[in-house]
């Protein structure tokens, strides 16, 4: 009975962990975004002509959760995919880094671009970091920003580790976002922000699954985004970073290189 509840639990806590992986390649979207968040025309001339965008998935859940964001982005003019992390996301987050680096290899051939742009939820901030630090994405991406994702761990990792005797019921990706694992101090050690890439950061004092929520910040120079240090009724969950107006102003801002002024009241 014992063994049990903790499975029980185990199993709760591991798809909540960091929710819904995208597809590598998603459908266009049936509806656009609503008018609080549409780019004006110059700037989608501008976002026509800028680097492409990939939205990388977290852990686990369903293919079609990254597409809210990824239909903003394309209805504001920008080239976006999605890249779906690798048996779910459950495996090695440096195995996924090495898909990714594939994957943007055949985005650049595919657009003829020099440089992407990545947009990381979640555990997806991770690999992609991994993917800058260690495996030549200085040279190829141009833009970085991560939503919630677990910069320096999360207690709930610790949690579900300690629910899964000891191995998060032996997903490793589980095992790599505990606060101490051996994975993060190789990620975290030395600069935070390596390279010419421009970082940032976004987070919500709500994040049910960043635990310290101040995990998700980077050091050295990047531009670390609390959204409720600019709209502090504002209600946003670890989910709701990719499904929130006001959290897409926000990235929509960065992507253009433009000063950071969450609009409080898009949809």
């Amino acid at each position: 009975m014992l063994l049990r509840t903790i499975l029980a639990a185990t199993t709760a806590a591991t798809v909540l962990l960091v929710p819904a992986a995208a597809q590598a390649a998603a459908p266009e979207p049936a509806a656009p975004p609503t008018t609080a968040t549409v780019a004006t025309a110059a700037e989608r001339a501008a976002a026509a002509a800028a680097d492409p965008v990939i939205v990388v998935g977290g852990l686990s859940g369903i293919s079609i959760a990254y597409e809210p964001i990824a239909a903003r982005l394309r209805a504001d003019g920008y080239r976006v995919s999605i890249f779906q992390l690798p048996n779910l996301g459950l495996g090695d987050i440096r195995e996924s880094a090495r898909a990714l680096s594939s994957y943007v290899d055949r985005v650049r051939a595919a657009t003829g671009a020099a440089r992407v742009d990545l947009v990381g939820h979640s555990e997806g901030g991770l690999v992609s970091r991994w993917y800058v630090k260690y495996l030549g994405g200085a040279a190829t991406v141009d833009q970085y920003v991560s939503l919630g994702s677990p910069q320096y761990g999360t207690y709930v990792a610790n949690l579900v580790a300690v629910l899964g005797l000891g191995s998060c019921a032996g997903v490793i990706a589980c095992q790599q976002m505990t606060i101490g694992s051996s994975f993060l101090a190789d990620l975290n050690a030395g600069d935070d922000t390596p390279g010419p890439v421009r970082w940032a950061t976004v987070r919500t004092w709500q994040d049910e699954l960043v635990r310290p929520v101040d995990n998700a910040v980077l050091a050295d120079g990047a531009t670390n985004i609390l959204v409720q240090a600019w709209c502090p009724l504002r209600v946003v969950g670890h989910l709701g970073l990719v499904l929130d107006g006001t959290t897409y102003t926000a990235v929509r801002q960065v992507l253009a290189g433009a000063p950071v002024q969450p609009n409080c009241f898009a949809v």
